[in-house]
C-alpha cells in the first residue's frame, strides 16, 4: 500500500521533530545548569520549618543584612516550607521583576493564598491578571482619585478624632473604593470584624488546630466570602450599579459574553482590601512616630500644611486634589518614611525554569524573593541610610532602588491612592491637633510588617475637642 504525505503531513512531521529537539535541548540545558552551577550560599535551617521562626520573630534589619553580610547579595534559605533564594541588590530586583520577569511567576505560600483567595490578581500573570489589573486601575485612575479626595478627607477627619485608630482610616477608604457609599453600617462592621480576624492569622503559623489564629482566620475568611456573595446578589437583584470597584467587576464581560465568577470577584475584593489596609496604616503609624521624634521635621511639615489650611478657610472646606499638589515637602517625608520603614520587606516569585544568576543556580520551583528592605537601607544607593532625611528625595532615586510598591507589571496599582491617604491624614493631624506619643515606643514587633510593639498610642489636643488618645 502506498503512503501519501500531504504538505500538511510534512509540515506536522517537521514541526514535531523541531519541537522534540527544542524540548530536548531545554532539558539538556536544565540538566547542564544543575550539573555545572552551584546553589547560592546560605543556610536552610531546620527541616521543614527552615528559618521561618527567625524571619517572623527577628528585626528584619538584623535577619536580612546579617545573611547578606555573611553570604553576599544572593543567598538561599528555607521559609514557610519552601526553599528560597533571596536577592539583595537593585540589579537583582530588576532581573526578577522586569527584565526576566517571564522566568518568575507570582507564587505565594499556600497558607497565604488560601486566606486571600486563589483568584486574587497578585497570584496570577498573563491574560487573567491583565483583565483584573485594568479593572482595579480604572477604579484608581488619576481622575477617580481626584474625585475621591474630599471623601478621603471626610474619612480621615472622622478617623483623626480622639479615640479612633489609624487602621480604621485605611480600612474605611478601602471600603469606600470597593463598595462606594451605599454599604450598610451593619455590613461594614461585620466585614471589618471578620477582616481583622483574617489579618491576625495571615502571618501566623499555618495549622488547622481549632482555636489557633490561622484556624480562626480560615473560618473568618469563609464568612467574608458569604457576606460578599450576599452583597453581589443584592446588587444584581436591585440592578444598582455604582462607580465603585465592585460594580466594575460585576459589569465586566469579554467579547464572548463571559463574566467574572463570584469567587473571582470575592477573592479580588478581599485582596484589594488587604493591600489597601495593612501597608498604608503601617506607613502612617511610622510617619507619626518620625514626626514626633524630630521637632524640626514636624515644624517644617506643619508650616507647609498650615499655609494650605489658611488658604482653605482654616479647615472649613474639604481638601481637594489641587491642595495635595502643593505639599512637596510632605511628599518627600512620605517617600522617606516608605524607605525607612520598608513595610514590604520582600515579594514572592517562583522560578518557572532553572535560572542562572551571577554564576549561581536558581532551581525551577524555588521561591525567589527580591529584598526591598536591603535595597532601601543600602549605603550604595542611599548615603547614611539609617538617617531620616527627606532631602534625599529632592531628586529621583536611581532606577530600581526605591521599590515601596514593587516594580514591573505586578507593582501595586493603588500606590497613588495610598500616597493621597497619607497626605490627607498628615494635613489633618498637624493642622487641627497637637500630639505626643504616649509611653515607650522604642520596641518594634515584626509579624512580618514592622510596627511599634503594642501599637503607637498618641495623645491629641484640639482647640475644639477634649483631649483623647488615638492608636
Amino acid at each position: 500500500m502506498d503512503i501519501f504525505y500531504s504538505p500538511m503531513h510534512t509540515f506536522l512531521l517537521i514541526f514535531s521533530i523541531l519541537f522534540y529537539l527544542l524540548m530536548r535541548k531545554q532539558s539538556n540545558n536544565s540538566k547542564s545548569l544543575q550539573g555545572k552551577l552551584p546553589l547560592p550560599p546560605g543556610s536552610m535551617g531546620w527541616p521543614y520549618i527552615g528559618e521561618t521562626f527567625q524571619l517572623f520573630s527577628q528585626d528584619p534589619n538584623i535577619f536580612f543584612p546579617s545573611r547578606q553580610e555573611r553570604y553576599g547579595e544572593i543567598f538561599k534559605t528555607h521559609l514557610l516550607g519552601c526553599p528560597c533564594v533571596m536577592l539583595a541588590s537593585a540589579e537583582a530586583a530588576r532581573f526578577v521583576l522586569v527584565s526576566k520577569a517571564q522566568l518568575f511567576k507570582p507564587k505565594y505560600p499556600r497558607s497565604k493564598e488560601r486566606l486571600i483567595g486563589p483568584w486574587a490578581l497578585f497570584f496570577h500573570q498573563g491574560g487573567y491578571h491583565s483583565i483584573v489589573r485594568k479593572l482595579v486601575q480604572s477604579s484608581l485612575s488619576p481622575e477617580s482619585i481626584r474625585r475621591l479626595v474630599p471623601d478621603i478627607d471626610a474619612v480621615a477627619s472622622a478617623t483623626s478624632a480622639p479615640g479612633m485608630a489609624i487602621c480604621s482610616m485605611s480600612f474605611d477608604v478601602g471600603i469606600l473604593i470597593i463598595f462606594g457609599e451605599h454599604l450598610s453600617k451593619q455590613r461594614k462592621n461585620e466585614i471589618k470584624r471578620n477582616y481583622f480576624i483574617v489579618d491576625k492569622g495571615y502571618n501566623s503559623f499555618a495549622t488547622s488546630i481549632p482555636g489557633t489564629a490561622y484556624s480562626n482566620a480560615i473560618k473568618a475568611r469563609k464568612r467574608l466570602g458569604e457576606i460578599l456573595s450576599e452583597i453581589m446578589e443584592e446588587r444584581r437583584e436591585n440592578k444598582t450599579m455604582e462607580k465603585d470597584l465592585l460594580s466594575c467587576f460585576l459589569e465586566w464581560k469579554n467579547d464572548k459574553g463571559e463574566r467574572l465568577s463570584d469567587n473571582q470577584i470575592s477573592d479580588n475584593i478581599f485582596g484589594v482590601l488587604y493591600a489597601a489596609q495593612d501597608t498604608t496604616a503601617s506607613v502612617i503609624t511610622w510617619m507619626v512616630k518620625y514626626l514626633h521624634d524630630d521637632p524640626k521635621l514636624l515644624d517644617a511639615v506643619k508650616a507647609e500644611q498650615m499655609t494650605i489650611y489658611k488658604r482653605n478657610g482654616c479647615g472649613s472646606q474639604q481638601l481637594q486634589w489641587a491642595h495635595t499638589r502643593k505639599m512637596p515637602f510632605t511628599q518627600r517625608v512620605i517617600s522617606e518614611s516608605l524607605r525607612m520603614a520598608s513595610i514590604i520587606s520582600f515579594t514572592y516569585r517562583e522560578a518557572v525554569a532553572d535560572v542562572e544568576y551571577k554564576g549561581y543556580l536558581i532551581p525551577k520551583g524555588w521561591k525567589v524573593m527580591p529584598l526591598f528592605r536591603n535595597i532601601h537601607h543600602s549605603s550604595e544607593y542611599f548615603p547614611d541610610p539609617h538617617k531620616f532625611d527627606p532631602s534625599r528625595f529632592k531628586s529621583s532615586p536611581k532606577p530600581n532602588t526605591f521599590l515601596p510598591f514593587g516594580n514591573g507589571v505586578h507593582s501595586c496599582p493603588g500606590n497613588e491612592l495610598a500616597k493621597i491617604e497619607m497626605l490627607v491624614f498628615i494635613h489633618l493631624l498637624v493642622t487641627k491637633y497637637r500630639f505626643e506619643v504616649v509611653g515607650s515606643h522604642s520596641e518594634v514587633e515584626y509579624s512580618p510588617f514592622p510596627i511599634p510593639k503594642h501599637g503607637l498610642q498618641v495623645r491629641l489636643w484640639s482647640t475644639e475637642q477634649a483631649d483623647g488618645i488615638a492608636e
